[in-house]
Order: C-alpha cells, then structure tokens, then sequence
C-alpha cells in the first residue's frame, strides 16, 4: 500500500535551516528542490540509500532533530567543526581503535543533529588501494534513448511510464532528455538498440519489452536471441544498455513487475542506465588511478604514519 516514504526535519530557525543545508551538501547528499512559501522553508535531498527507523529507547536520552548514518564519522565531524558547531556529545571519542563513532552536535539555534557510523580502519581499508569509480544517479544534461516493443503493450506501455518517471525523478528533462522508438517486438529491439547506440547522440539505451512462455520453443529461441543482441550492442557500440526486458512463464508475472508487487523493471532499468551512463562520465574524466588526486583529501582520510612523523622530526633537527 505504502509506494514511497517522505520523512522530515525541523530546523529551529532559518539560520540553523542553512547551515544545515550546507552540512548535508557537504556530506554528500545530492539536494533537490528548494523553496520558500509565506510559512516555511523546505530542501528536498535525495540520498543514494534510506533506511526508515522506528526506536524507543528504554534509557533515557537526549532528543535530537536529525539522526545519521554516515560512512566515515571522522570526517563529518571535521566538516562539523569547520562549520563553527558546538559538540555536545562525542560517544565514542576520537581514537582511532574504537571501531565506531557517534557525536550529537548542536546549530546556533538549538536544532540538535546526531551523527553516527562505523570508523573506517586503516589497516583494514586503503583508500589508496580500494578507491572505486561509480556512477550517481543525476541524468541532468544527458541524453538517453529507449527502446520499446508494441508486443504486449499491455505490460510494455507500462514499463515505459516507469522508465521515463525514473529519468525525470533523476533530473532528465522531460520530453527533451530522452527519446522513445517502437518496434513490432522484442526481437528486433537489438538492431534498433544497436542503431541508436551508433549516433553517439545518447549516454545510454534503454531496451524494454515483454516475453511470455508459450507451448512451444518460440520463447527460448527469442530470449537468447535478444539478450545475446543487446548485449553485443551494448559492448561493441561503448554506449550503456540497459536491460529491461521481461522474460515472463506467465502474464501474472510480468503484471506484477510492470508495477504491481515486483516493482517497476521499467523504473529501474532508467536507474541503471542513468548510473552507467554518469559512470562512464567519471571513468574518463579521472587521472590515473595511482594518483591521489583521484581521490579527495577528505575522502582518503590520510593520516600520517609514525614514520612520516619521525622523518619531519629528523628534517627540523638537521635544520637547526
């Protein structure tokens, strides 16, 4: 019954509203709309993951406005800090052999935020070492095609309202950020993913369609044929496709994942494409691996070794 979950914060006055804004960007999480009606100020932020808490706490403690996971505590704390907030409350302290950190801080008025999440572990993660490049989820200013058979348009026309909800919920312009092709069925969606994929007009290609088992061996024989041909498509064109075909025993089942209790595999097709598609993006523009450059001084949570310690002790004694 429930299809989306909208939870709020309440700041305590404009100035905490903003600096809070400024945290929460500074976090890493990507902001929305923002607007101001004759009653209230709002921010729409939009992180890659949610995960909605009901606690009653059978100890007492302090309330807060806002409570969150991040997944390097340190540095939140240091953003924190640079921000000019008093520190109420650090649970765990600054050492680093303590596996986890919690702090609550407290804005100019009175807005108080908790910030928690386990301690990244130099010894157990480099930065250096286990840096990744991924994609995010903003489709603002790409281009994106879709595919998509009038076979069982029934489940297809479907599909298809899913994806385009996902580009535009991704920042895709509507009716400008994409564009729709028909074909008769789903076997003829590689040739037309392929030509599409060989302008070099769109960052990725979206393939929707809907098979359904039969009696005979017609089923098996399409599906592989289509999702060998996408695939080749997508590998030999360097353009992302992403896969949103069904490939169904029954019309049950593709009802309930054009939709239903299954989701929208139209919907999540589009958020494949739009991660692949700002994925590629990230690869190209990155320097080589090996430099730290690749990766933010912030991010890399570089702390000097005792060694490198000892070596600038030695160097301003030689000076001396």
């Amino acid at each position: 019954m429930i299809k989306w979950v909208h939870v709020e914060s309440l700041a305590k006055s404009s100035q905490d509203f903003t600096a809070l804004v400024k945290l929460l960007e500074s976090l890493g999480l990507r902001k929305g709309f923002v607007g101001e009606n004759d009653i209230s100020l709002s921010a729409i932020f939009l992180p890659p993951q949610l995960r909605f808490n009901v606690i009653y706490r059978k100890e007492p403690w302090d309330d807060v406005d806002l409570s969150l996971m991040v997944t390097d505590p340190d540095t939140a704390f240091e953003l924190v800090r640079r921000l000019g907030l008093q520190v109420l409350e650090d649970g765990s302290g600054p050492e680093p052999s303590h596996s986890a950190r919690h702090f609550i801080a407290q804005f100019p008025g009175g807005t108080r935020l908790m910030i928690m999440g386990g301690r990244v572990d130099d010894n157990v993660l480099d930065y250096e070492l286990m840096a990744s490049f991924e994609g995010n989820l903003s489709a603002a200013g790409k281009q994106f095609a879709i595919v998509v058979s009038r076979f069982n348009s029934f489940i297809t026309e479907r599909l298809l309202m899913g994806t385009i909800d996902g580009l535009v919920r991704c920042g895709a312009k509507r009716f400008e950020g994409y564009a729709i092709t028909r074909v008769p069925g789903a076997f003829e969606i590689p040739s037309a993913a392929r030509t599409l994929a060989l302008t070099k007009k769109y960052d990725a290609i979206i393939c929707l369609g809907c098979l359904l088992r039969g009696d005979t061996a017609h089923y098996d024989v399409i599906v592989n044929e289509v999702t060998r041909g996408i695939g080749q498509s997508a590998q030999e064109t360097g353009v992302p496709h992403a896969f949103g075909v069904l490939t169904c025993e029954n019309l049950e089942q593709a009802i309930d994942r054009a939709g239903l209790k299954m989701g929208n595999k139209g919907f999540e097709a589009a958020l494949a494409a739009v991660e692949m598609a700002s994925l590629g993006q990230a690869i190209s523009s990155q320097p080589s691996a090996a430099s730290k450059k690749q990766i933010p001084r912030p991010a890399r949570n570089d702390k000097p070794s005792r060694n490198h310690k000892s070596k600038k002790i030695q160097a301003k004694t030689k000076r001396k």
